[in-house]
């Protein structure tokens, strides 16, 4: 319900995250916990095999390629057969092939089951957008985004902590582990998440949102390009060069960037408390205008931190304008597509944006760092979240009661006239 005088709808009448999206939660929890639990082990495992660290880094590298690569077929298959079935398929790919791992008897074996755990993932990441899209009201649609983003997060978090107390197992126990408790995943989803009755059964074969009709929309552009560089510069960069740049400045290097790491993640936790709730009030181009510059700045700052707690203060506030722009993005791409629509493909285009970006971002930074040194090169990320805010600048504001109250202004002043 509206507020009629102001037109906006007040907190108390504000709907509850519906009991599907905290099923997804859940789910998303207990999987970030299980991925922060072998992220560490990974590259060693496969050193284990007597390989170089650059083919350690192909082990990484294939299961992100894998997702970009079979992102427009899993878009399709949602529009086909559904998001909770491409979801659950996609949660038990990760889970057997995850598993697996944990007997593999050659490289070469870890390589091909990281390729089909890539393929899993993308799945269940973009059957997990249309759900989020689908099952969201409207009115808090970034409030439930954020809620998602800080259950993976806190598994993230806790994932690390969880692998160290069990370092005393090994290298392969930790992967059957994973594949469990993926599975467990899956299996809350199937038994919590309610099968798709007849109606919505009618309502999955209305006409799919088609790519073309996405692109017309000067939001979904926009929204493209934020990812694009929002994946660059936090999925890719700070993950990848940060440890590199901590090693080669201070003398405890790998302690340096693990603090470094934690903070942003702590800021950004933070800061994803509200921010889904300031997209809902405030608009989804303010706050995702606002996280680039951040994000731009803090980021484009790091190459020239030359203490420690400098470091720590810039990736703090790198980890806050991080959490301003998740959940934001993924209200926005929800705008675009609708509840009443299926968009497979206009969804896995959105995430081929962000794996791009997370792929090509630590090569060219890398490279850069070679030959001109680190503070130019982190200094190219500024350029790369400029792209974005110039996208957004162009872009409409997708959040309905925030473009009525806008157009309301002008025939306010006129009364009062």
């Amino acid at each position: 319900m509206m507020n009629t005088k102001s037109g906006e709808i007040s907190p108390e009448q504000k709907p509850h995250i519906p009991r599907e999206i905290w099923v997804m939660v859940t789910a998303a929890f207990i999987i970030a916990l299980g991925y922060g639990l072998i992220a560490p082990l990974l590259p060693q495992f496969v050193v284990s095999f007597d390989v170089s660290m650059a083919a350690a880094g192909l082990v990484v590298s294939i299961f992100a390629a894998s997702r970009l690569l079979f992102a427009p077929m899993s878009g399709s298959l949602v529009d086909r057969v559904g998001s909770r079935r491409v979801y659950l398929i996609g949660l038990m790919t990760v889970a057997v092939t995850t598993g697996l791992v944990s007997i593999a008897q050659s490289y070469w074996h870890i390589v091909a089951l990281r390729a089909l755990a890539g393929i899993g993932s993308t799945m269940f990441t973009v059957s997990a957008m249309g759900l989020i899209v689908r099952m969201s009201p409207p009115s808090i649609r970034g409030k439930c985004s954020a809620t998602y983003a800080t259950a993976f997060l806190l598994g993230n978090v806790a994932g690390p902590v969880l692998g160290a107390s069990l370092s005393f197992l090994g290298f392969r126990w930790p992967f059957f582990i994973y594949g469990v408790g993926v599975a467990l995943a899956a299996f809350v989803v199937w038994w919590q998440m309610p099968r798709v009755n007849h109606k919505q059964a009618n309502k999955d074969k209305l006409p799919p949102m088609r790519l073309q009709e996405a692109w017309g929309d000067t939001a979904y552009r926009a929204v493209l390009t934020s990812n694009f560089a929002h994946s660059w510069i936090n999925m890719g960069v700070r993950v990848s060069v940060l440890p590199l740049f901590a090693v080669s400045v201070f003398h405890n290097g790998a302690a340096a960037s693990g603090f470094a790491l934690a903070v942003f993640a702590t800021g950004n936790a933070a800061v994803l408390q509200f921010s889904g709730r300031w997209a809902d009030t405030y608009g989804r181009r303010p706050m995702i205008l606002i996280g680039l510059v951040g994000t731009g700045l803090f980021v484009g700052l790091m190459g020239l931190a030359d203490t420690i707690p400098t470091l720590l203060v810039v990736s703090a506030f790198a980890g806050a304008a991080s959490g301003i722009i998740n959940p934001a993005q993924t209200a926005a791409i929800g705008d675009v597509v609708g509840n009443k629509r299926s968009g497979g493909q206009v969804l896995s285009t959105f995430q081929m944006a962000g794996d791009f970006g997370q792929i090509l971002g630590p090569i060219v930074v890398g490279g850069l760092a070679d030959y001109f040194g680190f503070a130019k090169a982190f200094a190219v990320c500024a350029g790369v979240a400029a792209m974005g805010v110039v996208a957004w600048l162009c872009g409409r504001e997708t959040l309905q009661e925030r473009r009525a109250i806008v157009r309301r202004i002008p025939l306010r002043k006129k009364k009062r006239l």
